[in-house]
């Protein structure tokens, strides 16, 4: 079975820091791109940040340039998401989604596989 799973989600206050897994089971992820996006309540999915095969990175929310930094680890079949300096705004259910090329794409239907999402909520 084909799947991604997202964890380290938590509450965290502002400012802090979380370190999100995407880990993969049942394929590798060393060929392809991983996408990471969030979505709040009531709002759309939204595009957070790529990390291609080569391991470039891509920042497609202007709200977290600077605060967040996609990376990879391909010998343990794992992507990370490290989140700095946390706003309340960035509170929503993460996702990472792989494509089946190595390159990046901002839309979400580019996407072939997904995981169920980890909570981050930021709040005092």
């Amino acid at each position: 079975q084909l799947q991604l799973v997202e964890s380290g989600g938590d509450l965290v206050q502002p400012g802090g820091s979380l370190r999100l897994s995407c880990a993969a089971s049942g394929f590798t992820l060393d060929y392809r791109a991983i996408g990471w996006f969030r979505q709040a309540p009531g709002k759309e999915r939204e595009g957070v940040s790529c990390i291609s095969s080569s391991g470039g990175s891509i920042i497609y929310a202007d709200s977290v340039s600077g605060r967040f930094a996609p990376s990879r680890d391909d010998a343990k079949n794992t992507v990370y998401l490290q989140m700095d300096s946390l706003k309340p705004e960035d509170t929503a259910v993460y996702y990472c989604a792989a494509r089946e090329v190595g390159s990046c794409h901002r839309g979400p239907y580019e996407y072939d596989y997904w995981g169920q999402g980890t909570q981050v909520t930021v709040s005092s």
